[in-house]
């Protein structure tokens, strides 16, 4: 099994750190291009390498961790994808700078004061809308319901950090909850892409922003 990272942000690292501590090995890709990650590669390595996107996108479990604005031009230029797993961790928002743009005037979205803002996908769910530029793949959502910074944080309180996950395929989800167990996470399997998808999808889904632990 195989491991590609689409992204170098915060959900790309946190998920490429909480890899290299599971020791499990993985290529991690961005738009700058693999210079631009030597500094994360050397801190993780030897079991993180960076790579070219379309390196990253040939693995056989891919997390998909781009800004929700890029992901059609980022996505849209890939080879078919054959069945291979593709982990949506995108979640449908935009980012604003609330000290200049209009956009923190809105008094319609609650979280105008924070640079957030949801993007309107037309009565679908942000899943689907993936699916769309990932033709041929087995789609998995997972690791975009909280703060990143949790996946720097299994084990809490004697509890273990509960994560969310929801896909059409069994063995798609399975090998996506054996990459959540080996980093020590409880994982929580919310059935279908159209029920659990939009039960985790930022910013407003019931599930979202919420830390559950196990005991």
């Amino acid at each position: 099994m195989t491991i590609g990272i689409i992204g170098s942000g915060a959900l790309g690292a946190s998920f490429a750190r909480l890899l290299a501590k599971a020791g499990l090995s993985a290529t991690i890709s961005n738009s700058r291009g693999p210079a631009s990650l030597a500094d994360l590669v050397n801190e993780l390595r030897p079991t993180i390498k960076a790579g070219s996107v379309e390196e990253a996108a040939s693995a056989d479990i891919v997390l998909v961790a781009v800004r929700w604005v890029d992901a059609e031009k980022v996505l849209g230029s890939l080879p078919a994808w054959d069945g291979r797993i593709v982990i949506d961790g995108t979640n449908p928002v935009a980012f604003f700078d609330p000290a200049t743009s209009p956009d923190a005037q809105d008094a319609s979205n609650p979280l105008a004061a924070y640079g957030i803002k949801a993007v309107d996908l037309g009565g679908k769910h942000s899943s689907q809308i993936i699916g769309q530029y990932v033709p041929g793949a087995r789609v998995v959502k997972a690791f975009n319901h909280n703060d990143v910074n949790v996946l720097n944080e299994p084990d809490v309180a004697g509890g273990k950090r509960v994560l969310f996950y929801a896909g059409d395929d069994a063995a798609a989800k399975a090998e996506v909850r054996a990459i959540m167990e080996a980093a020590g996470f409880i994982a929580v399997d919310l059935g279908a892409l159209d029920v659990g998808g939009p039960l985790t999808s930022l910013p407003f889904g019931p599930l979202s922003t919420h830390n559950f632990i196990r005991m």
